[in-house]
């Protein structure tokens, strides 16, 4: 009788399974059969015989009886003895003579060791596989299992194959030792690209090595788009960003939800400063599919701070930028748009190191700054938007953009055609102009742990009270993030500059902000941001007559720098509930201290509500 070939992969997955659990899931009819469980035996009429007598073996004497410890019976070939019926057995005594099954031996196998018990033998067939082939001798206590062994954990995902690491049964070598050894776990990270033994396959889509989950781009676990490494837009953080967010696998789809709330009071000090109760918010749902040859992601983000922030938007001293009934907007932080972001980005692998990438959003970001402050972990606990916005990443909400690219292995260059223009007062309708800027970057991520960009962009009226004034944009960032034994470090230094040209006049502004939050002991976050930023739309016509000024921009050099800390109150199953608090102190030229008082100083304190910090632990059951 001849197996067929399913049957053979099937037993090839079960090798080390114990021979009793074996006896109890193969049918008796087929068990009959002496050898059926060798994956690549033929059978001749003569092996499936009974017979009464035992093989004799060379060199060896046979027993024609063995009695059991148990029963002091003797044992006799009936159908109670036959492969798929089971009896108890003790182990056989040490100087028992070796059994003819060729399973035996397998390292973790428990097997009943006298020959009565075996399958008869059979007569001899050329073609049948040979029975004294060198098998892995079995040890008392084994240190290693295979790795596609039930007793590791049935139900969990194992590790990648390796080359070595698990055995073709049809090929006589891969029953030495070396073969049988477990696939080992390598965490090392290098941009898009990790090691293949290092990763978990959790279906189709899913990568995980060590704490980090990816998505395969093409049918290689090499090439891998890591969930960590994934900013705002198409921007990088590092790979080992911690994510806070929900997840769920629904049939061949992967959603995610992320997001938070920071709900407190906002007072800023001295003459300009006001008192309010606020929240900053946001929500994005992500979604990621296998289409083609490639990765679909849909994207969305939201927030409801046209509806949580004060009229004319959050008090924050010494901030500009977008207008509020028509005037420009100064000492606020506008609110973000109820539609943030809704976006479409494929991505298609080019060979084992590489992929191209084509992303469209209305609204959505173009290739221009670092990752936005809000998704940035350096900025996690701090609910203040920052002073440079405008001269870094406030191209974050684009109405109208489609950007390209290539990365390769630590590299990603990539280019936009967008609409530059800023949104406008009405915070919850879609605005239509022309895609007249365009920009590029150029991102860098040696390991895990780094992320680094240089961007170049040319904004062609972005400013509703400049409409006549062009920018072009320059910016710089590196970001790094280390997780360690219960917590987590991340830090950021950005650079950006504006150099505007309107009107017959030319305007250059820099700005430059280092932030970074540390994560100890679980519950505890201590962050800073220190920032010296350009400001020259601070004075209205009456402020520069009142301070005697009669330049039209005059330039400040403002200096901010706040220290807080928060602490998680409640972390359940899915939510996590954090106190938080902060001070900020300023520095500035003597000249405007009859505006802003000599020593102005603001603070906050809010609540935090944010999904749980994603484990990897946790994504075992979704797939």
């Amino acid at each position: 009788m001849i197996v067929s070939s399913a049957f053979h992969k099937v037993v090839a997955m079960l090798m080390a399974v114990s021979w009793m659990f074996l006896l109890t899931i193969v049918p008796p009819a087929l068990a009959q059969h002496e050898g059926h469980n060798m994956p690549g035996m033929s059978k001749s009429k003569a092996a499936t015989q009974v017979k009464k007598k035992p093989v004799r073996r060379k060199g060896k004497p046979t027993k024609k009886k063995t009695r059991s410890v148990l029963s002091k019976q003797k044992t006799v070939t009936t159908p109670e003895h036959v492969p798929g019926h089971q009896m108890p057995t003790p182990p056989a005594p040490a100087n028992a003579p070796p059994t003819d099954d060729p399973h035996a031996n397998m390292p973790g196998m428990k097997h009943p060791a006298a020959p009565s018990l075996a399958t008869p033998a059979a007569s001899p067939d050329p073609h049948r596989h040979n029975p004294e082939m060198e098998m892995p001798q079995a040890s008392p206590k084994p240190t290693t299992m295979p790795a596609n062994s039930p007793h590791t954990h049935a139900n969990m995902p194992m590790p990648a194959a390796t080359p070595g690491a698990q055995p073709d049964p049809t090929k006589p070598d891969a029953m030495k030792p070396d073969a049988m050894k477990p696939a080992t776990m390598d965490h090392s990270i290098h941009g898009n690209k990790v090691s293949a033994k290092g990763t978990m396959n959790m279906g189709p889509l899913l990568v995980m090595s060590g704490e980090s989950m990816g998505l395969r781009i093409g049918p290689s676990d090499r090439n891998v788009s890591w969930m960590g490494q994934m900013g705002s837009g198409t921007s990088w953080l590092p790979a080992s960003t911690p994510m806070y967010m929900w997840h769920k696998q629904q049939g061949d789809w992967l959603l995610m939800l992320h997001g938070e709330a920071k709900i407190g009071v906002n007072s800023q000090g001295g003459p300009r400063g006001v008192t309010r109760f606020e929240s900053a918010n946001w929500l994005m749902p992500m979604a990621f599919h296998r289409l083609g040859k490639g990765t679909l992601q849909l994207r969305g983000m939201f927030s409801f701070e046209p509806f949580t922030f004060p009229p004319g938007g959050s008090p924050l001293l010494f901030q500009t930028g977008e207008t509020y009934k028509g005037q420009p907007l100064i000492d606020r932080q506008h609110p973000h748009d109820l539609f943030m972001e809704l976006s479409a980005q494929y991505t298609q692998a080019v060979g084992e190191h590489g992929s191209w990438f084509a992303y469209f959003g209305y609204p959505g970001e173009p290739s221009l700054g670092p990752p936005a402050f809000m998704h940035r972990a350096s900025a996690s606990e701090n609910p203040s938007a920052t002073l440079a916005h405008h001269l870094q990443d406030s191209t974050h909400i684009s109405f109208g953009v489609f950007t390209g690219g290539f990365t390769y292995r630590w590299f990603k260059l990539e280019g936009s055609i967008f609409n530059g223009q800023e949104p406008d007062e009405n915070r919850y309708n879609f605005e239509a102009h022309p895609w007249s800027s365009r920009s590029a970057r150029l991102s860098f991520a040696p390991n895990q742990n780094w992320a680094m960009q240089v961007s170049y962009g040319f904004l062609r009226r972005p400013e509703a009270a400049e409409p006549d004034t062009d920018i072009r944009r320059t910016t710089a960032s590196v970001h790094y993030n280390k997780s360690f034994a219960r917590g987590n470090w991340a830090s950021s230094l950005i650079w950006g500059r504006n150099h505007a040209t309107g009107g017959g006049e030319v305007h250059n502004t820099n700005g430059y902000t280092f932030e970074s939050t540390v994560n100890f002991q679980d519950k505890n976050y201590l962050y800073t941001r220190l920032e010296l930023v350009d400001k020259n739309e601070l004075l209205r016509a009456v402020d520069r007559a009142l301070l005697g000024i009669a330049d039209d921009h005059p330039s400040f050099r403002i200096g901010s720098y706040t220290f807080g800390g928060a602490r998680d109150l409640w972390n359940g199953e899915k939510l996590s509930v954090a106190i938080g608090s902060d001070l900020t102190f300023y520095s500035k030229p003597a000249v405007l201290d009859a505006i802003y008082g000599s020593h102005p100083v603001s603070w906050k304190v809010f609540l935090r509500l944010r999904p749980l910090k994603m484990k990897m632990s946790t994504m075992h059951g979704t797939h």
